[in-house]
């Protein structure tokens, strides 16, 4: 062990006894195994098992803790349910854990003003659950929102298909109580559906973990619609369903979900759960349509012609729930499915304006067929959130290069058209050396400005978001199978 090895092991042991204090002899791990549980989020690849790990249960603890890292100059990073996908709840071998899993509690349903009060451990789904009696539900669905917690969606600003209509996380949370960096716990606007002065929450959700921990969280409750009906389109080319998806929005409509899967996805999809899609589809369009019996009627009879317009050979709809699941039962599966035709592939979260599609996709099919390396794409077409899928078998020498290669040219290709480096799985610290491809040397240099305004020290979720020399000096991730939490049920990715 390292002399510096050696003060971190000191400074953390030294630690322990007034972790416990705060939360208990059973929220203090610093067992190895256990720990090791903890190394890791959905992005397997990035790992480093944390110093120690605590599991507060009140608001009070978490301030308590924080406090005591910003008094010692220990780093803490702040985890959830563990779901994300950029390694953003990465641990410190040096730091304390902060893992919010136990502060589950719906702590209020208040539909007179349509909104509900909860922990950070709460279960996205759940929300929904205890809402749902009154004919109201949460809108913001991550794909994996059975496991994945709000206070980590908050951190993530996380979306989900039916964004495109009701918007992200951001656009759901009235009020948070909030423990910065040094300690201290604040509230930051409430119940009401709006708060004068600076956008705070605005500010706080999405920053990853790196200006502090929501204890508490008001989102808004959206009444369940009269009447949802789902369509599936099928095309013989990505540009014409891409075409589709630009004349649906064009026309005015604006379903709650536009997905779209090309023809790897849709073979992938096809091997693992035998989706029946229709035969000799080069793309097919997932739309999704809510609100009014009327007005969805008269917007399924739209989409179904605008679709027949842009070239679709196949249409099909489906009103009742079981026939809406089938439709959704191949789209929800292909972004694992890909495991069944690819050993290893790099999964991508680029954004582009939906007038862009055509021409992206283009781009993306002519770098594969340039490189030899296959793409599979699936994504919310709606808003342009693009999934694509990097396929290579890593036992091949030089195909993790070149695979790496097309996975940053497709990240340019986003940022050239006027788009982002990522639209839902947040930076972490898979994306912060791309950061730069987005925003120049001054840009940067102010987001870490206002991050030190609030954090001086640099304790709050370190080495996240921003660039580091030595971030960028690391690879992104790679998934060589499918996330255990998918292989098991418990969550879906899109």
């Amino acid at each position: 062990m390292s002399l510096a090895e050696n003060e971190t092991a000191v400074a953390l042991s030294a630690l322990v006894p007034e972790l416990r204090t705060i939360c208990g002899e059973n929220g203090v791990l610093t067992d190895h195994s256990q720990r090791r549980t903890y190394e890791n989020d959905g992005l397997a690849h990035h790992r480093e098992v944390p110093g120690v790990v605590v599991l507060p249960t009140s608001a009070e603890q978490v301030a308590a803790v924080v406090r005591l890292c910003h008094e010692r100059g220990v780093p803490f990073v702040p985890r959830g349910a563990g779901t994300g996908l950029s390694a953003g709840a990465l641990p410190r071998a040096e730091g304390v854990l902060l893992v919010t899993s136990r502060m589950r509690r719906i702590l209020e349903i208040d539909i007179a003003n349509e909104c509900a009060v909860v922990e950070p451990g709460v279960a996205n789904l759940d929300i929904t659950r205890a809402a749902a009696p009154h004919g109201y539900y949460y809108a913001p669905d991550p794909s994996s929102q059975q496991v994945c917690s709000v206070g980590g969606n908050v951190a993530e600003n996380s979306g989900g298909a039916h964004c495109l209509k009701y918007g992200f996380t951001v656009n759901h949370v009235r009020g948070l109580d909030v423990v910065t960096p040094a300690g201290d716990l604040v509230r930051l606007g409430g119940k009401a559906a709006d708060a004068p002065g600076y956008d705070l929450i605005g500010t706080f959700v999405g920053s990853e973990g790196t200006l502090g921990v929501a204890t508490r969280v008001v989102v808004n409750l959206t009444r369940s619609p009269e009447k949802t009906v789902t369509l599936l389109s099928a095309f013989q080319s990505m540009d014409a369903g891409g075409h589709a998806v630009s004349s649906i929005i064009g026309e005015g409509v604006l379903p709650s979900a536009i997905e779209m899967m090309d023809a790897l996805a849709i073979e992938a999809a096809e091997a693992a759960v035998a989706c029946d899609y229709p035969a000799g589809a080069a793309a097919v369009l997932v739309v999704e349509l809510d609100g009014p019996t009327e007005e969805v009627d008269a917007q399924v009879e739209q989409v179904e012609r605008l679709c027949a317009e842009a070239g679709s050979f196949e249409t099909r709809t489906a009103s009742g729930a079981q026939e809406r699941a089938l439709i959704w039962k191949g789209r929800k599966s292909a972004f694992a499915a890909v495991g069944r035709i690819s050993p290893s592939y790099i999964v991508q979260d680029g954004v582009v304006p939906r007038t862009a599609l055509p021409e992206v996709l283009r781009r993306i099919t002519e770098l594969s067929a340039e490189s030899g390396i296959r793409v599979a794409n699936v994504f919310h077409a709606g808003d342009g959130n693009l999934h694509p899928l990097v396929l290579f078998d890593d036992a091949e020498p030089g195909a993790w290069d070149r695979a790496e290669e097309v996975s940053a040219q497709i990240l340019d290709l986003c940022v050239e058209h006027g788009g982002s480096i990522t639209g839902e799985h947040g930076v972490g610290v898979d994306k912060a050396c791309k950061m730069p491809r987005m925003y120049g040397p001054d840009d940067l240099e102010t987001f870490d400005l206002f991050r030190r305004s609030l954090d001086p020290e640099g304790t709050a979720n370190p080495d996240k978001l921003l660039p580091t020399p030595r971030l960028c000096g690391e690879q992104p991730g790679v998934r060589h199978e499918v996330h255990p939490l998918v292989a098991s049920g418990q969550a879906e990715q899109f």
